[in-house]
């Protein structure tokens, strides 16, 4: 009934969401036949359905890089984020995996759920690997090798400092943005963009899953995860367990904007490393991410739901922004529709409410000064619903129909 509901509030949604559920299933049929290929695009599509589809753009070669790359990553995240592996097996798993990734023999075996197989079959990933072209298997090994030691630095020592924080962000996802930057310079369809721009990209990123993940971070098992700065959250609480504490709401609330203020300062980077894409479908694959990110980020200010559950953006708009962000222009009327929001949300007696609204003030210009804003349909902001629930239900009714048809052909197939 969860769905059923967001669509009879959401009508809009239904179309973009009938596109989305084609889409997964025409992907799952492209996954390539041999063993490795399989293996690897299979779990692209476990641990991450959204990226697995927005991959399916580039072309064959680039995808493929990009694949690889992604899933190398993920398991070297994985790594990082058992907290029931000791220290000091940790630390040389971590320096060492850029070197891994050329065994084919290799394997670990940790993380839970596809993580996990993910891990228990990295030799699939080694065999892709390579098999891709040099220029992208040493920008692969460089990003690999950065990220590995940033993140055996990060588990001996705390974030403490604001600095402390972007540092961190820089070693697990900045270096992010910068191997994509190469990956798409190898390619040829890209200039190679500033190691500035592109750590912008990752760190918007990172920032916003680290903020919206505040409560699944906190209660891990063993052992908690604490990537909020003590430098911001130490103004509101003693102990940044405490934030989750209902007596303390209010000031949870206030280190929760204050958070969102900071990634903010990464918006405008974001907007420029966007314009100079010129390949589309790389232009999409960066872009669609960028946007979930300052929706998300809306979704989180001023909400005390990040210390009670998950905040995260409906289904439907999901879809809207996958099928519908084509252009720059989509690009800035979304950052602006959903700066809008943000706005609309700010108290003026939050103790950052200037700050906040000057970051938001500065989005806002960057996207005005663009000239596009009028050049593209408002599918953020909120307005009535303009069908009938009658409509909407016959065409959940159709939806089922096509979605029977396609299961009945894949199984006969």
């Amino acid at each position: 009934m969860g769905t059923l509901g967001a669509i009879l509030k959401h009508p809009d949604d239904f179309y973009p969401l009938l596109k989305l559920k084609i889409a997964a299933r025409n992907a799952e049929k492209q996954i390539p036949s041999p063993p490795h290929w399989a293996f690897c695009y299979s779990m692209l599509h476990k641990v991450s359905r959204s990226f697995g589809l927005v991959i399916q753009q580039l072309g064959t070669e680039l995808r493929d890089a990009v694949c690889i790359f992604y899933l190398v990553l993920r398991a070297l995240d994985t790594v990082e984020d058992d907290t029931s592996i000791p220290t000091d097996v940790k630390v040389p798993i971590l320096t060492a995996f850029h070197q891994h990734v050329y065994d084919k023999e290799w394997h670990f075996s940790c993380g839970t759920k596809e993580y996990k197989v993910l891990m228990d079959q990295f030799h699939h990933v080694s065999t892709a690997f390579l098999e891709l072209g040099k220029g992208y298997q040493e920008a692969i090994d460089d990003i690999t090798k950065r990220m590995g030691a940033g993140m055996a630095k990060f588990i001996c020592k705390e974030v403490e400092t604001v600095d402390d924080y972007d540092e961190y962000c820089h070693y697990v996802a900045g270096l992010v943005g910068l191997g994509l930057s190469k990956l798409f310079h190898a390619s040829g369809a890209e200039d190679m963009a500033s190691d500035s721009l592109s750590n912008s990209m990752g760190l918007f990123l990172q920032k916003t899953n680290i903020i919206r993940d505040y409560l699944e971070d906190i209660n891990e098992i063993p052992k908690s995860r604490m990537f909020w700065p003590r430098q911001i959250w130490s103004k509101y609480v003693n102990k940044l367990e405490d934030l989750k504490n209902e007596e303390n709401s209010v000031k949870a609330v206030q280190c929760l904007n204050d958070m969102v203020t900071n990634a903010l300062t990464h918006v405008e980077d974001c907007l420029t490393y966007m314009a100079a894409l010129r390949d589309p479908a790389i232009f999409r694959f960066c872009a669609i991410p960028q946007i979930m990110a300052i929706g998300t980020l809306a979704l989180c200010y001023n909400n005390i739901e990040v210390f009670r559950g998950v905040v995260k953006m409906r289904r439907g708009l999901t879809a809207k922004v996958i099928d519908r962000t084509k252009t720059m222009a989509d690009v800035y009327g979304a950052f602006y529709d959903f700066s809008c929001m943000l706005k609309s949300k700010v108290d003026k007696n939050d103790p950052n409410a200037t700050k906040t609204l000057s970051r938001i003030e500065a989005s806002q210009k960057a996207c005005r000064d663009s000239g596009l804003l009028t050049r593209r349909k408002s599918y953020i902001l909120a307005s009535e619903p303009r069908y009938s629930s009658v409509l909407v239900l016959v065409l959940l009714v159709i939806l089922a129909i096509i979605l029977a048809q396609l299961s009945a052909s894949r199984t006969s197939n």
